[in-house]
């Protein structure tokens, strides 16, 4: 298939805007000066605002994963609107963040997530606990790759391979540049923009001739002519008093597991103060559901389309394009000009996705592991040194050898 210049060129456009955003606003704050902190650029100085705030911690849950996985499950056969949870859940667990740790947290003047752990149990048990921390963002930032890639491949022909290299080799430079400062900044625009790009593609997708109202198509197809409709997108008979405690364990799941992730308490931490701190958790809360509206209706609006009437080539979207929901309502049911901007502005809502998170590991890797790791290496060759000088009676050695592993505990 032959590349879409202009498709490239739109989210070259959205990328460059972007990028010189998040580098004027790490300038602004003085990101680039020789006495900054390293708690300046995890945590932003604490001087992040309500306006600010509210736009990063929405902006932190709206990522990539969040808007085409949102699309997906409302789309797909046997699962549908009942079973699209990570709305609903996420925004819940937002309200009992705020709650239980966000006002508290920010009190105690924590740098991130793992200080608790860190006072109560030392450095090794910090350091251990980074490894599943490590591991969901790790695991979530491929699922965010893979949407970028997926994307890439329908608006502008581009292999995957090498759209997720690229974007992921901008993510990298641009976050070692402005710190959460950048990251904060352009999340503002991140959100304007995905508002702005999605609701605007609705009602061209909405009235396009090979879509069937949406209404109709909800519970059944006895009012849709021919076959060609995947419909039922509200998902009610996917829902059982059989699958009742596997429905309920995802859902507190999605609550409960998404309180403790670093994205979030970074947020909240770098809040001016523990009542703005709470403020932004519970605000986003209508940010995410705001955001995950227009999903929906994309979702309802791909399981409601003859797809022999449009460019798509098939009959139905094929299971494993269904991941590509999103993307192909905005390529072949919008005019070309509407499709690059929400597009172009998704493209960019999934690398602010991988910002996010390259900024997790920054954060926690150097103050945990790194740490650790020196200060360990410090406290045992100070005492290697003070054996190899000195004749050491065997009750001193142990009293050096206990207060070493304190210290390196600590």
């Amino acid at each position: 298939m032959a590349v879409n210049v202009w498709g490239i060129v739109s989210i070259v456009i959205f990328y460059v805007v972007i990028f010189a955003v998040g580098i004027w606003a790490g300038w602004r704050n003085k990101s680039f000066s020789k006495n900054v902190k390293s708690e300046d650029l995890i945590n932003a100085g604490r001087s992040i605002g309500p306006f600010v705030g509210i736009f990063t911690l929405t902006a932190t849950w709206v990522g990539g994963g969040y808007i085409n996985g949102t699309a997906e499950y409302v789309f797909a056969p046997g699962r549908g609107l009942i079973w699209t949870q990570a709305p609903v859940g996420y925004a819940l667990s937002l309200i009992l963040g705020g709650f239980l740790f966000a006002g508290k947290m920010r009190k105690q003047g924590y740098v991130t997530m793992l200080d608790p752990f860190h006072q109560k149990y030392g450095s090794i048990m910090a350091a251990l606990l980074y490894i599943p921390a490590f591991l969901g963002d790790l695991f979530w930032t491929a699922a965010v790759l893979s949407a970028l890639g997926s994307t890439l491949a329908v608006v502008i022909n581009l292999d995957i391979t090498l759209a997720i290299i690229i974007s992921a080799s901008i993510a990298v430079v641009y976050t070692l540049f402005g710190g959460l400062y950048s990251v904060a900044y352009t999340d503002v625009i991140q959100l304007i923009l995905i508002w702005i790009g999605l609701y605007l593609c609705l009602p061209f997708a909405l009235t396009h001739d090979a879509v069937t109202n949406i209404a109709d198509t909800a519970f059944d197809l006895l009012n849709v002519p021919g076959n060609n409709v995947t419909g039922k997108w509200i998902g009610y008979e996917a829902l059982d008093e059989s699958r009742a405690g596997y429905y309920l364990d995802r859902f507190l799941l999605l609550i409960f597991g998404g309180m403790p992730w670093q994205v979030y308490f970074q947020r909240v931490l770098s809040a001016k103060t523990p009542f703005v701190a709470q403020t932004l958790s519970f605000v986003a809360t209508f940010g995410c559901l705001f955001s995950a509206a227009p999903a929906v209706v994309i979702g309802a609006i791909a399981a409601s389309t003859d797809w022999n009437k449009t460019d798509f080539g098939q009959t139905l979207i094929p299971a494993d394009r269904y991941r590509d929901v999103l993307p192909i309502v905005l390529q072949y049911l919008c005019p070309p000009a509407v499709s690059f901007i929400g597009l172009g502005q998704y493209n960019v809502d999934v690398l602010l996705s991988i910002f996010i998170y390259n900024i997790v590991f920054l954060t926690l890797f150097p103050w945990y592991v790194v740490r650790c790791c020196i200060s360990g290496c410090y406290v045992i060759s100070r005492q290697f040194c003070a054996i190899s000088k000195l004749h050491v009676h065997p009750k001193c050695l142990q009293t050096i050898s206990k207060s070493g592993w304190q210290a390196f505990r600590n």
